[in-house]
């Protein structure tokens, strides 16, 4: 199951789902989404919180790894760092684009790019996803 729709369907009561975040692509060698910026996401200043946005990018780069693994294995994620660079305030949309640096058999990495709906980057986050064998 690589197709966006059949992920999107089964984060609907999951963390992702909850979030909002609406998953518009997932390749081998590309994943991007989008998320709206609510006040239940967002620091006393109206502005997405970080933990939102490291979970927004967390899940992409999964995904990446997911449609990635070979039939039966499954991912976590083992490492992750954040570059946050500027605020997205309430009201507003994120979109994430997420591309790999690494695909191998053990592990996989992937960066995140998370940019207002005005093209201001936000967030770089780069991850390291453990490839476990069925």
């Amino acid at each position: 199951m690589t197709d966006a729709a059949a992920i999107q369907k089964l984060f609907e009561p999951l963390l992702p789902g909850l979030m909002g975040l609406t998953l518009t692509e997932a390749t081998a060698e590309r994943v991007t989404a989008t998320m709206r910026v609510r006040s239940d996401l967002c620091t006393t200043g109206g502005i997405l919180h970080g933990g939102a946005v490291m979970a927004f990018a967390d899940t992409l780069g999964a995904v990446g790894t997911f449609v990635n693994l070979p039939e039966g294995a499954r991912t976590t994620t083992v490492e992750s760092s954040t570059k946050f660079l500027a605020g997205a305030p309430v009201g507003t949309t994120v979109t994430g684009e997420c591309t790999p640096f690494h695909r191998g058999r053990t592990t996989m990495v992937w960066q995140t790019l998370v940019r207002t709906e005005a093209g201001k980057l936000c967030a770089v986050v780069t991850q390291t996803q453990l490839v476990i064998p069925a």
